[in-house]
């Protein structure tokens, strides 16, 4: 039996995850379609069973520009994924797991009520919202990028993802998981 590639071209057995706590919860298994119909959505921490690039693609349907349009935001992030693997010459799952490792925050604030006053106070966060908030916050940070620019949203994703690889602060991701673990930090 032919192995299944994600894209027809990237190997998703190549890919290694570094952090402990994600690994449970980045799925890398591949698909011939990344489209599970909601399967997922009804069960019980359902999205760890979803693959990590199916996720991605559904994040970016939150705009106005591809709400609903799944097979729009898919060649978006195929484009991505090419123009990754022709910048870094590694495998784009690679850096995309590197990407989310790097801005999923460790650390967050919630507010607590103590004599009906709101007090601030920094608390763990489970690695199922890690990843949630980082692959939002990559999704978020290339529609940014391309509101209102000559730039395509896939030469902005490829951007965010590469420069969140690579822990650069100028990318939306990596700014916003630095902002929350400040204001955490500050709420001990």
């Amino acid at each position: 039996m032919e192995k299944i590639l994600i894209f027809g071209k990237y190997d998703p057995d190549e890919v290694s995850i570094k952090d402990p706590s994600l690994v449970k919860y980045m799925n890398l298994k591949s698909r011939f379609v990344f489209h599970t119909h909601g399967f997922y959505g009804r069960r019980h921490f359902g999205k760890k069973e979803m693959n990590i690039v199916e996720r991605l693609i559904n994040n970016l349907m939150r705009t106005e520009k591809y709400t609903g349009k799944k097979l729009s935001a898919y060649r978006v992030v195929m484009k991505a994924f090419e123009i990754i693997n022709e910048r870094t010459k590694k495998n784009p799952l690679q850096v995309l797991v590197n990407a989310l490792e790097n801005a999923a925050p460790r650390e967050e604030v919630t507010r607590l009520k103590m004599g009906g006053v709101a007090v601030p106070k920094a608390v763990d966060v489970s690695a199922s919202r890690r990843l949630d908030v980082a692959i939002r916050n990559i999704a978020l940070g290339a529609m940014q990028c391309s509101f209102k620019n000559t730039k395509p949203i896939y030469e902005c994703l490829a951007d965010e993802i590469v420069k969140a690889s690579n822990y650069d602060m100028s990318s939306f991701a990596i700014s916003k998981k630095e902002e929350v673990e400040r204001i955490a930090a500050s709420a001990r």
